[in-house]
């Protein structure tokens, strides 16, 4: 499948994107974000969570580690920030394993510590700032 390519020129297109990528990836649960800090990660997946109908997000879990929300159509959502965890023991130890093959829908930022443990079918996400400040966002199909 060739890569998707989202366009964010400004904040007022977040929404739409968010919507857009939903409608795209309907029957995905599992989104990996890579991309460097500050490049709008938390931002992004914020405005998927409202597209869902999660209507107060908690913000980044980075101390927490993972948010849980609950939709009347989604079920369970899970938000991770795994920037914290510096070793595979860390991830098993926070459970966050449980989580990637609950069936869930989940949104992991900084999910580089989980290569080679994610599932095939995960959808890895790249997210760019480009000089302008505007933000590409690239979905791989073929990690």
């Amino acid at each position: 499948m060739e890569d998707k390519i989202y366009t964010i020129n400004n904040l007022d297109d977040i929404p739409g994107v968010a919507k857009q990528f939903l409608d795209d990836h309907s029957t995905a649960k599992l989104f990996a974000f890579q991309a460097p800090m500050g490049s709008g990660k938390t931002t992004f997946i914020i405005a998927l969570l409202k597209a869902i109908g999660i209507t107060h997000p908690e913000g980044s879990p980075t101390y927490s580690i993972v948010n849980t929300y609950d939709s009347p159509l989604f079920h369970r959502i899970y938000h991770m920030d795994l920037y914290r965890l510096k070793s595979i023991d860390e991830v098993y130890d926070s459970g966050i394993e449980e989580h990637i093959y609950s069936g869930a829908r989940c949104f992991i930022e900084w999910p580089e510590i989980l290569i080679g443990m994610l599932p095939e079918q995960c959808i890895w996400v790249y997210i760019r700032k480009n000089e302008d400040n505007s933000r590409t966002i690239t979905v791989k199909y073929d990690n």
